[in-house]
Formats: structure tokens, sequence, C-alpha cells
């Protein structure tokens, strides 16, 4: 199968899933062609992950990446308290990849995602590479005119929480980096098969959160909509990079308990076992994709507990001590320096 025939396969698979609303013209044409609405705003993001940077090819499943790709940009909505709507994918694989049956397994991992948020494939591209799979990830979502949420509008006094465990991604990366693999069942077995092969085996709870991240869409999409959050973040690069993104936009500082971050019980119990710390992992992981938001204090009470299933924690308050980020625990009080993921560190 030639380029131009694989173009036209994944068109059909995303137009078996129904029109998009408020779309024009989608796969087939030079660009895709979406109608504006009146009263909403179109809100746009886009990832990359390429090969031995953000994955290796040996460490994951095709299915698994595919999903990521999705779930990494469809954190990026959420975070900005938006409905996830469309989404286009271009793709750079080497020719090995090409003739095996890796991008039908990775499509199906995508589109089992897509599928669940009502998100349409609406465009992309394919290359060839020498010898890497590049991944161009970009959605669109949309939110009630200025309904969206930014990461400056915290203020001083606004409580900090988080949503889910943090530490579990790094955790998941760590088991990996050290030879262990995931032995839960693939993306199209049923969701009570791998629930299943998950409390078998907990470990790979810890891989998936690492190889298959899920985002905070109905969190998003509640905060936004009953807006409830004054600022807000997805937790990618860790929570003290991601912290500190936040505080910097919002021009203030922030005191943030430690133990009030929500640490998953099998991350403290692996720790133990394997010399790891889990704070360190909660502060300076990263890739756990939970949202890092702010809350004026009479809001406090209008959150839930769950949405989805999913928790939330406070964790901290805003300040305008300098500007500063601080960590307390106990009596003890320090800065906490952002410590998460750069692409280009200094050497």
């Amino acid at each position: 199968m030639n380029e131009f025939d694989f173009i036209k396969k994944i068109g059909k698979l995303a137009q078996d899933r129904g029109a998009a609303s408020g779309l024009v013209r989608g796969i087939g044409d030079d660009a895709a062609v979406l109608k504006s609405f009146t009263g909403t705003d179109v809100v746009v993001s886009t990832d990359m992950l390429i090969e031995d940077m953000d994955f290796r090819r040996d460490t994951t499943r095709p299915d698994l990446l595919g999903h990521k790709a999705l779930a990494v940009s469809l954190s990026d909505i959420a975070a900005m308290g938006a409905r996830p709507r469309w989404a286009l994918l271009s793709l750079g694989v080497p020719n090995e990849v090409w003739e095996s049956d890796f991008l039908d397994h990775f499509y199906e991992g995508f589109f089992q995602l897509a599928d669940r948020y009502g998100v349409k494939l609406i465009g992309g591209d394919l290359s060839r590479t020498p010898d890497k799979i590049v991944i161009d990830s970009m959605a669109l979502g949309e939110c009630l005119l200025e309904r969206e949420i930014f990461r400056s509008g915290a203020q001083p006094g606004d409580q900090i929480f988080v949503t889910g465990f943090l530490g579990d991604a790094a955790a998941g990366l760590r088991l990996i980096e050290r030879g262990v693999r995931l032995h839960a069942p693939t993306i199209n077995e049923s969701s009570a098969s791998i629930v299943d092969e998950i409390e078998q085996r907990p470990i790979d709870h810890l891989l998936l959160r690492q190889l298959r991240p899920e985002p905070r869409v109905g969190w998003g999409l509640l905060l936004g909509e009953q807006r409830l959050a004054s600022a807000m973040i997805d937790i990618s690069d860790g929570l003290s990079s991601d912290l500190h993104h936040l505080c910097a936009e919002s021009k203030v500082g922030a005191l943030v308990d430690a133990a009030s971050i929500p640490i998953d019980p099998l991350v403290k119990e692996l720790s133990g076992r394997r010399a790891l710390d889990p704070l360190m992992l909660a502060l300076h992981g990263g890739e756990d994709f939970e949202l890092l938001f702010t809350v004026k204090p009479e809001n406090v009470t209008k959150l839930p507990k769950r949405v989805d299933g999913v928790s939330l924690t406070r964790i901290g308050e805003i300040t305008d001590a300098g500007r500063d980020v601080l960590i307390s625990e106990g009596s003890r009080t320090w800065n906490l320096e952002p410590g998460g993921w750069q692409h280009f560190k200094d050497k």
C-alpha cells in the first residue's frame, strides 16, 4: 500500500466514526475547514513525541503509543477548561515501520481514545524518516466565549489543587529503565479484562501510567464550564516545574505542603523496595498529566470530591511572598526549585 492509499484508509476510518460537528471538509483536501460558531472560542494545542527522546520503540506497544499521542494533546485542552473536538495527526516513520503492521495498531489506540471523548480526526500528514519515529499531534477544543482558563489567573489566597496521584508515571519509567515490561492485555481487550489483569499484577498500573496516560478531560470541563478554577496547567514536566510555570505567569508565589501531595501507596511500596524517594518522584517526575489548578477560597466548597472516579487534593496556597515557590514539611520550609523535565538542559 502506498502512502496515498494509506491516507485514504485512515480518512475512511475517521469518516466511519460519524461526521464531526462544525466540520465543513476533513481529510482529503490541503486543509480542514471548520465552521466558526458565535459565542465560542477555539483552543488549539500541539505536541511532539520523538523516538528515543519521548519513547522507546522496544519498551512500548504501537497501540499504547497511539493512545499517548492523542492523550498528551487532550490533556492540554483539558488544562484550558475546554471540550476536545478535533484532532490532526502527522507521522514520520522509517521504512521498516511502514512495511509492518505498526501503524494499524497505532491508529487503533488513537481512535479508541478519540471515540471515548467524541474527538474526530480531521487531517494530518505522513512522511518517511531515516530511522526514527516522529509524531506531531494537534488537538482543537471549544469553550464558551471567555471561559478558557489561563495559567495567569492565580491570586494570593487562592488554594492549590491537583487531581489524582503524582509520581506514578515517573515510577513506571524507572521500572521500564530497569527492564520491567508490561504484561497487561492489549488495548483492544475489554476494560474489565484490563482491570482484572492489573489487579493480578499491580505493577502494570504504574507502567500504564507512563505508557498510556489518561487525560483529565472530565475535570477540565467541569472547572471550565462552572468557572471554578482561577488558573490551571497540566502536569507534564513535573509538579515543581509546572507550578513554577503557573506562578510565573500569574506573578505570584506559592507554599506547598509536602505531606498533602497525593502519592499512590503502590509508589510508596515500590520506592521502599527499590531505593527511590516517592516525594521526589511526585515533585519532579513528570508525565502524570494530572491537572494542577488554583481556586478562590469562596469556590472551594463547590468542588466535587471526584469526577470520572478521579479525586482531587489540596496541596497548598498561592502567596505573594516575593513570588517564591516554597515547600514545607513539618517545621522546615525551603525553596522548591523546578526539577522536572527540560528538553534542552544546560551542560
